[in-house]
């Protein structure tokens, strides 16, 4: 035979496809957090009607033994499932195996036969034949009753009754379980999944300035303030606490208030502008404390169930010491001086952008990884990256997967504001959760879009959304124009259609005064001056915020994003949501209008809440404690941004 031909012969006698999960057919992981099931799916055919077995195969990546389990055919389109539960943080591996089954198929044939009242002698003496082949490959204790029923399907003065209960009993079934033969095995290709720490996918954030932790503008706040204010944050339900950046502020260029391009005697300058004489990014602004502070910050915290978040920015002011030591990891003009960051018509004379293809790039990306390694033996295991879409994937691919083999407990949130193709592409590489256009999507229609992408797509395989409702950089004219009912709309949607939300300080007071007209910026920024936060009254949501939140950790519904199920109003500017769980149903209405009342009928899913078209049941509000008797498809809800802006309500059967 030519020899062209001999490949055929090696070729699988099973085909494997469609697994999933799957991201670009295996390029990317798909993510999972500790202790969640994974449901794996996938289409296994083979010529004939031969029956074919087939198992699932897991293991923590690096480890040499597979954990197996059967998958079961569950579909007449040729689809099989199994499930396993990764109880360890890091990279998982899994893959199929399959393979003809000649004892299953001579079992199901004789059943046949026997039911026919044929004779099945022959058939018998075949099945012996199979056992001893499988007997050729056993060990151990399952060696003997392999032998022993062999011995009985192969004897003719057996009875033909005795003979029959052997070799159709679960206990031979069990025995011949499993290839013997590895050639008949067809193996797929290995898929990898991340598996991360729970707070990954259900975290509450809180971000401050720490030099505002202070009642006097002309004192600049402390790590040691900041800690006097973990007990009302942890108090407040929130379990990250993210800083901006906490290194030392470049002088060259320094902003001013309000973003003036010019500083004024005083002026503290943006915390994004890093590095001065005392250090760069593995040092911390002298005017907050030492090195020995934060870390004291850090346990703390932790003490309280806070973990520390720290930007991440990779940028220089022209002071870091980066600049005089290493002036070719930055863009060099032809004149010998650096650019720094622009985006006409705008100016960042106070930030060097990073040259990450620069002839030394193998120093410049080893350096920005060992930033992180540092601020992790420091006790920082989140990290928020700003603006990750201006530095290369190539660089975060590598730098994420060099961290995380080392630290897989660690989260990285990306903060990019791009498109979304470019946002997407950050979360298959590494990244652990990813800023929204949340901030964006105000009316009913919107949120029902996006969230529904977000939830139900492919990206829910790999983008963890974190909802933040504002953030230094955007007040959104909504929460300009709305009042502080804008404000009580926006923390509910965040607080329970994601897992993952943040408010940045000042919401809880309802900020939002505009630099100007038609600017998402604040007046008289945190990001250029000192904002004595602990000058202010208790904030007006704080009671509301706590009891969200408590309500976020007592009801597993609102601890993912995957079940959630848009229902029907009759008017659409209320927004009506079901989250399930096995703890307890949940039914969020939310009026998206925050200056008037408006009344619906919400079209109940009883199917889904397994309750009958004419039966009672009860809803309780766990805002506010009251209970409505619902029966039917329909309900009716009224909200008045004066009173309320939402339900989130619990379904009590009877």
């Amino acid at each position: 035979m030519p020899a062209a031909h001999d490949s055929a012969f090696d070729l699988p006698r099973v085909v494997i496809q469609r697994i999933s999960p799957e991201l670009d057919g295996g390029r990317h992981p798909v993510k999972r957090v500790v202790g969640r099931e994974v449901a794996v799916g996938v289409d296994i055919l083979k010529d004939g009607h031969d029956v074919v077995a087939a198992r699932l195969c897991h293991r923590v990546k690096g480890e040499r033994k597979w954990a197996t389990t059967p998958l079961e055919f569950v579909f007449d389109d040729e689809r099989w499932m199994g499930r396993f539960t990764p109880e360890r943080v890091g990279r998982h591996q899994f893959r199929v195996e399959a393979w003809p089954d000649p004892f299953a198929t001579w079992c199901g044939e004789l059943k046949k036969r026997i039911d026919a009242g044929q004779d099945v002698k022959s058939e018998l003496l075949e099945g012996a034949a199979i056992v001893r082949a499988r007997l050729a490959h056993a060990a151990g204790a399952s060696t003997v009753r392999l032998a022993d029923a062999h011995r009985t399907l192969a004897h003719d003065e057996e009875s033909l009754e005795a003979r029959i209960e052997v070799a159709l009993s679960p206990q031979l079934l069990e025995l011949m379980a499993g290839p013997w033969d590895e050639t008949t095995v067809t193996r797929s290709e290995l898929r990898e999944i991340v598996v991360d720490p729970e707070l990954a996918e259900f975290s509450t954030w809180y971000e401050l300035f720490p030099r505002s932790q202070t009642d006097d503008p002309a004192r600049h706040g402390t790590f040691a303030d900041v800690e006097a204010r973990l007990p009302q944050l942890a108090a407040l339900g929130f379990d990250v606490l993210y800083l901006p950046p906490i290194h030392p502020i470049g002088q060259s260029k320094r902003k001013g208030r309000n973003n003036s391009p010019s500083c004024e005697p005083g002026d503290v300058g943006s915390p994004w502008a890093i590095g001065s004489a005392e250090g760069g990014h593995d040092a911390v602004h002298p005017q907050l404390g030492s090195l020995a502070d934060f870390e004291k910050l850090v346990r703390s915290a932790r003490a309280l169930g806070i973990e520390v978040a720290l930007d991440f920015a990779l940028q220089c002011s022209p002071d870091h010491p980066w600049v005089k030591r290493h002036p070719e990891w930055f863009f060099v003009r032809p004149d010998g001086t650096l650019r720094y960051a622009e985006n006409p018509p705008k100016k960042y004379e106070d930030i060097y952008p990073l040259n990450f293809w620069c002839t030394d790039r193998a120093g410049l990306w080893t350096a920005c990884r060992d930033l992180l390694l540092f601020w992790i033996a420091r006790g920082v295991t989140i990290f928020r990256v700003d603006n990750p879409h201006t530095k290369p994937f190539a660089f975060w691919e590598w730098c994420i997967a060099e961290v995380k083999a080392r630290h897989p407990e660690v989260i990285l949130l990306a903060e990019a504001f791009t498109r979304p193709k470019r946002m997407q592409a950050l979360a298959k590489l590494g990244f652990t959760q990813s800023y929204t256009y949340f901030t964006w999507k105000n009316t009913s229609e919107e949120l029902r879009a996006y969230v529904s992408e977000l939830a139900h797509g492919e990206m829910a395989e790999y983008y963890r959304p974190n909802f933040f409702a504002n953030t230094p950089d955007i007040l959104h004219e909504y929460l300009q124009r709305g009042g502080p009912a804008a404000f009580r709309v926006r923390l509910v949607l965040a607080a329970t259609l994601s897992p993952t939300y943040g408010i940045y300080s000042g919401y809880e007071q309802c900020e939002n005064v505009p630099l100007r007209e038609g600017s998402e910026e604040y007046l008289h920024s945190e990001k250029y001056e000192i904002k004595p936060r602990l000058r202010e009254p208790a904030g007006v949501l704080e009671p509301e915020i706590a009891r969200l939140n408590r309500i976020r950790r007592e009801h597993p519904a609102l601890q993912r994003l995957d079940n959630v199920t848009f229902l029907y109003t009759e008017y659409p500017g209320i927004l009506a949501y079901l989250k399930r769980a096995q703890q307890g149903d949940l039914i969020v209405t939310v009026n998206t209008d925050p200056h008037s009342a408006h009344d619906t009928l919400v079209d109940v899913p009883l199917e889904l809440l397994g309750i009958g078209e004419t039966e009672p049941f009860a809803v309780r509000d766990l805002l506010t404690g009251e209970r409505y008797v619902w029966q039917g498809r329909h309900a009716y809800v009224r909200l008045d941004p004066r009173e309320r802006v939402a339900h989130v309500l619990r379904v009590e059967r009877a």
